[in-house]
């Protein structure tokens, strides 16, 4: 694995304490500048509104500084371009998976980097003028990359689910100076926009996104010049083997020693019948060695070996995992790791950032798995696999740790519609709505939360104005989150009655596998879409959907995943079950059925029969014995090969 390099080799530097505070916080209020601004001036509603859209920043070494958020990496543009190449002004972008190191998971994740120079070791400003520009040299990245609306490809939004090469999926762009000394490049730009269905927004959002990362590269260059190269890169290495030294002490010491291994699974890949795709981990703790012989096990580590995965998909559902020694991934999945943190305020305090690189080993299996696909692979619909991942880490953490993790989260997923306006201009609505995140060992999960930082819906003031649909209702779903003695969190349910013809679609995972239960809860609800529900057309929809025609006055009824239930649900307090049903998140029914609650009263005041519910509880453990430490739901037995309910790497 080796160990991750330093930008003052060795030297020493001695680091005032306020001075590493201050340079710390200055980066991660520089990177919220960058997406403030964004967000500001930025034109399509996926980054304005949606804020599908991260920036960050690193080191001259590619190292990440900034933990408040994942971002993609500077691999592929210094792979490329090398730095000595660069100059002041300059914007690189990509969007090309194969060719972005691990750090683009579809084509619509477009790609802004710009350098951050600084003077050379010896260098002397030029009186009022500052240094030449031979005196100067990239000293750190500022970059940013979001989902945007339409990137060609053959449907609108760039995500067809039956896809079954990268080339139907959008226009491919490797790492190019997409601006030149501060100049444009307008033959580039226009390339790009005439293959979007959504040209100005496409543009706007491109000149958004490469000013605001100049902005940031210009805050940055300020910290140099008011500290000196020498103290600011001590303090960027010290940002990082602090956050390195924490997770160490903190997180991994409650791993135990061993090897564990789990593993979870997308349920269809859009062009072949549902399945059971596994991706698959084999957790192992070793506590090792720094080599000082302290015996502190200040050397310790995670290998996390995805051998076991299975063949990449024909379907677009493939991630680009392997490349750079797996890199993105292991900062992509690290955060879940701060769930073993001392109390939940500690874990909000934990971010992640290149410091938690030398700290993981990854496995990759040979080429030709959902990890490791074989260009030109479809890979559009990355997060069936990306996503589902973090839930596999968390459960193979549960099995290490008795189950102090929390039960399965919802996972990404878009829904939208498209058509023509009368004045023949093409229209699309895609937003991401979140759903339920699990059960916790101290609290119930979170209603309707994204999994991408900081996203959201689309409001619908906003969307009404804009497109041909009235939005009927927007609120929970009620008994959609599992029960547990920490009940899931509830998903969205939103009515959308279009006024025109359009069409509607949709990128899903969790139609038929639910969000698992962990320590006795159980799953979640898994998501579903209904064309026209109790009318003559009524239809159920497949998670994954390019072109479904919908007819002016037909309800789109969409219905996100609940999150897993933690512990019994048997053992859930009453006075919560009733304050549930009080809520309306927990219908009477499935308070007497999933928690063996039995409640009477009035809808509005409704109270709880202890004696009843102290019998029927009995009832219900004696009917069911021992809990199952997971628990799939039932769609799990649809889908395996020999109808089993669950898979043998749940028994512990």
């Amino acid at each position: 694995m080796g160990t991750v390099p330093t930008l003052t080799d060795g030297a020493t530097t001695t680091i005032d304490p306020v001075v590493l505070e201050i340079v710390q916080g200055t980066l991660a209020s520089i990177e919220k500048e960058v997406e403030d601004a964004i967000g500001r001036t930025s034109r399509s509603p996926m980054i304005r509104d949606a804020h599908d859209y991260r920036a960050g920043i690193y080191d001259r070494l590619m190292r990440k500084l900034t933990g408040r958020s994942y971002s993609a990496l500077v691999q592929p543009v210094v792979r490329d371009f090398p730095p000595e190449t660069m100059r002041p002004g300059d914007v690189f972008f990509h969007n090309d998976v194969y060719l972005s190191e691990g750090g683009i998971g579809h084509l619509p994740d477009l790609c802004v980097t710009v350098p951050v120079f600084g003077p050379k070791p010896g260098a002397v400003p030029a009186a009022e003028d500052g240094y030449a520009e031979h005196d100067l040299e990239v000293v750190a990245f500022v970059q940013a990359f979001g989902h945007h609306d339409d990137i060609g490809g053959c449907v609108p939004g760039s995500m067809p689910s039956g896809a079954t090469s990268v080339y139907e999926e959008g226009l491919m762009v490797p790492p190019i100076r997409l601006w030149d000394r501060g100049a444009p490049n307008e033959a580039a730009i226009r390339i790009m926009t005439r293959n979007s269905r959504m040209p100005e927004s496409l543009a706007g959002d491109l000149d958004a996104e490469c000013s605001a990362c100049l902005m940031g590269a210009r805050r940055v260059s300020e910290l140099f010049a008011r500290y000196g190269r020498d103290v600011v890169e001590a303090c960027f290495d010290a940002v990082i083997a602090n956050n390195t030294a924490t997770f160490r002490r903190e997180i991994l010491a409650k791993i135990p020693d061993g090897t564990y291994v789990w593993e979870d699974y997308a349920e269809h890949d859009g062009v072949e019948p549902p399945q059971l795709h596994r991706q698959r981990i084999t957790l192992t703790k070793t506590s090792g060695s720094d080599g000082d012989g302290d015996g502190d096990g200040d050397g310790a580590k995670l290998i996390i070996d995805f051998t076991g995965t299975s063949p990449q998909a024909k379907g677009p559902i493939n991630h680009c995992g392997d490349h750079a020694d797996g890199n993105f991934l292991k900062k992509w999945l690290a955060p879940i790791l701060r769930n073993l943190a001392d109390t939940p305020e500690r874990m909000a305090e934990l971010d992640v950032n290149e410091g938690i690189v030398d700290l993981i080993e990854m496995r990759f299996p040979e080429k030709g798995t959902l990890l490791t696909p074989i260009f030109p692979a479809p890979t559009n619909a990355p997060t069936f696999v990306i996503l589902r991942l973090l839930g596999v880490l968390a459960g193979v953490l549960a099995k290490a740790g008795d189950g102090y993790m929390p039960a399965d989260q919802e996972t990404i997923r878009y829904t939208g519609v498209y058509g023509t306006r009368a004045d023949g201009t093409p229209y699309l609505m895609r937003e991401v709505l979140g759903g339920g995140s699990g059960g916790r060992y101290y609290a119930d999960g979170e209603d309707t939360i994204h999994v991408v930082p900081d996203s959201r819906n689309l409001p619908t003031e906003f969307t009404e104005s804009r497109f041909p649909f009235r939005v009927e209702r927007l609120g929970l779903a009620q008994d959609s989150g599992g029960a547990g003695r920490y009940r899931g969190g509830l998903g969205y349910e939103k009515h959308i009655r279009m006024l025109e013809d359009a069409y509607f679609m949709c990128i899903a995972d969790r139609s038929i596998l639910s969000c698992w239960g962990v320590k006795g809860g159980k799953a979640g609800a898994p998501f579903q879409v209904t064309i026209d529900p109790d009318g003559p057309n009524e239809r159920e929809m497949d998670g994954l959907v390019d072109d479904e025609p919908v007819r002016a006055g037909e309800v789109i009824r969409i219905r996100t995943t609940g999150g897993g239930g933690w512990g019994d649900p048997l053992d859930r307090d009453i006075d919560l079950v009733r304050r549930d049903v009080l809520w309306g998140k927990v219908s009477r029914d499935a308070a007497e059925r999933a928690y063996g609650v039995v409640v009477t009263g009035k809808e509005d005041a409704p109270e709880v029969d202890e004696e009843a519910t102290a019998a029927l509880r009995a009832r219900l453990r004696e009917e069911r014995g021992e809990p199952a430490f997971f628990d799939r739901g039932p769609g799990y037995a649809r889908l395996d090969p020999d109808g089993r309910p669950f898979p043998p790497v749940d028994v512990r």
